[in-house]
C-alpha cells in the first residue's frame, strides 16, 4: 500500500474526526451514518441487524462457556472498601499501575488478572500469602569476602 493510497485521520480531543491533508491541514470527515435511523430502530431490528451481519457472529454457548469476565479493579478495591493508596500497599501493586489500569490507560496483563480474580474471591488469602513470603535481608558481616 503506497502513501498515495492512505487516508490519514485524527481524532480531536472534542471527539471530532478529521482527515489531515498532504499540506498538513486538517477537514472534517463526515459521517455517512443516519444516525436518525439508527436511534429509531427498535430492540427487534438491532438484534436482527447484529444476526445478520457475516463479520460478527453471535457466540454459541459453547464459546460463551469459554470466556472468563476481566476483574474490574475499581470494583474489587471498592468492594473491599480500600482506597487506591490501601489497595496498592496492601496486595504489592504498584500504584501507578493500579490508577492505569481504573482509568482505562493499561490494562492487567495475564498474571495479574490472575492475581486480581484471586483477590476478589479471598482477599485474605493473598495478604497471609504475602506476609509469609517476606523475608528480611541477610546481614553481612564485616569479614565476609566475595
Amino acid at each position: 500500500m503506497s502513501e498515495s493510497d492512505s487516508v490519514r485521520v485524527r481524532r480531536l480531543p472534542d471527539g471530532t474526526v478529521v482527515q489531515i491533508l498532504p499540506d498538513g491541514s486538517t477537514r472534517p470527515i463526515e459521517s455517512r451514518t443516519d444516525w436518525a435511523r439508527v436511534e429509531a430502530m427498535t430492540e427487534e431490528e438491532i438484534e436482527a441487524n447484529a444476526l445478520s451481519d457475516p463479520d460478527n457472529p453471535p457466540l454459541t454457548p459453547e464459546e460463551l462457556a469459554r470466556m472468563r469476565r476481566v476483574p474490574d479493579p475499581r470494583r474489587i478495591r471498592e468492594r473491599l472498601k480500600l482506597t487506591q493508596e490501601q489497595f496498592a500497599a496492601r496486595f504489592e501493586v504498584p500504584l501507578g499501575t493500579l490508577r492505569d489500569w481504573e482509568q482505562g490507560v493499561s490494562y492487567p496483563d495475564s498474571a495479574a488478572k490472575t492475581l486480581l480474580r484471586v483477590i476478589d474471591k479471598d482477599p485474605e488469602a493473598v495478604i497471609n500469602a504475602l506476609a509469609r513470603t517476606y523475608l528480611p535481608p541477610v546481614p553481612t558481616s564485616p569479614d565476609t569476602r566475595s
